[in-house]
């Protein structure tokens, strides 16, 4: 059985309008912004630019981050659900989602309202990911 942890994506209309993408992690949501918001069309790839992680109970945040604060703007919650993680080594196993994180690599399934199925997150440098709708 796949253990179910989960996702967030908060459009947040900040500087430049962006979409923050979110998956529980152990006891922390590891973040990426998305400036063109997840894909919804198989293949289609978009830049993911890791961001700190936040608190579980940030997946409820909607609302007005003040001005003069980091990310001022309004933040809505876009979509929320579940995941699973169903990254595999080599020998067809799933690893855990830290260690796909360090190796670069994701696979999960997503089962929300806007999104679902199947998305890759592939490190590529520095801070930048590519997310990939499969």
């Amino acid at each position: 059985m796949k253990e179910e942890r989960i996702f967030v994506v908060q459009k947040h209309f900040a500087t430049h309008l962006h979409y923050d993408f979110r998956l529980q992690v152990g006891k922390v949501l590891k973040s990426w912004a998305v400036p063109k918001g997840l894909p919804t069309v198989k293949n289609v790839k978009r830049l993911a630019i890791v961001t700190e992680d936040h608190p579980l109970a940030y997946a409820d945040f909607e609302g007005e981050i003040p001005q003069g604060e980091y990310g001022a703007g309004k933040v809505v919650i876009w979509d929320k659900g579940t995941y699973q993680n169903v990254t595999v080594d080599e020998k067809g196993l799933i690893i855990p989602l830290n260690k796909g994180i360090h190796k670069g690599h994701l696979d999960i399934v997503l089962s929300g309202k806007r999104f679902r199925g199947s998305f890759t997150l592939i490190h590529f440098r520095e801070k930048n990911w590519l997310i990939i709708k499969r």
